[in-house]
């Protein structure tokens, strides 16, 4: 069996204008303190170790009300300028059509990553979407992983690869026991991980490398 395991903001699409747009809601409503730049968002969602309430609100914890109001506000947001990256459809379909089982690891909430994945008509290719919201530990535990290779009856006689743009991505598939591929396309261009791929053609390669797609 051969398995694929993508993270979804910054790998599968691009959602960086409409997570900006609603962090800049919260802070001007709740706050009133000027607007971020998406630029800024994204190095501070993709750091390893961070206090997001702090960098994005200058609190020191998040807020119910802050979240609240977000979740609200991006429920709505997060379909109006979302966007795959280029390929990434192409390679989706061509992986599922050589048998390869497709799933979805996202620190993001499952609704939204559900309604994301709908919105760039994607969503019928994958077995398994689950978000931070479905497990205790999200990544970089293995949690969230172990119950998508649970869902396949996953073995050692499988190849499994989760593909990620995140050192969190990168240490989940680690702590699970199976391999991971560093995407360069999206958030994170630059990476200082072995196996790097800057395209996701390059996703067709590895499998064809392992043996896996004659």
């Amino acid at each position: 069996m051969k398995i694929a395991i993508f993270d979804m903001d910054g790998t599968l699409l691009n959602s960086a204008k409409d997570i900006t747009i609603s962090i800049n809601a919260i802070r001007s409503k709740n706050y009133g303190l000027e607007n971020l730049s998406e630029e800024f968002v994204i190095e501070a969602i993709n750091a390893p170790v961070r206090n997001l309430a702090k960098l994005f609100y200058e609190t020191e914890v998040y807020a119910d009300a802050d979240r609240k109001l977000f979740e609200k506000h991006y429920y709505e947001q997060c379909v109006k300028n979302v966007y795959l990256y280029d390929g990434v459809k192409e390679i989706l379909q061509s992986l599922k059509e050589e048998g390869v089982k497709l799933s979805v690891a996202t620190n993001a909430p499952t609704i939204f990553a559900k309604r994301m994945l709908k919105e760039c008509k994607v969503d019928d290719l994958f077995d398994v979407i689950i978000g931070a919201d479905k497990v205790q530990n999200p990544k970089p535990h293995k949690q969230m992983l172990e119950f998508i290779l649970n869902k396949y009856d996953y073995t050692d006689a499988d190849l499994a690869v989760m593909i990620g743009d995140n050192s969190k991505d990168m240490d989940a598939a680690s702590n699970a026991g199976i391999k991971s591929l560093f995407a360069t396309w999206g958030f994170s261009p630059m990476s200082t991980f072995k196996d790097t791929i800057s395209h996701p053609k390059d996703i067709i390669k590895f499998f064809k490398k392992k043996n896996k797609i004659n």
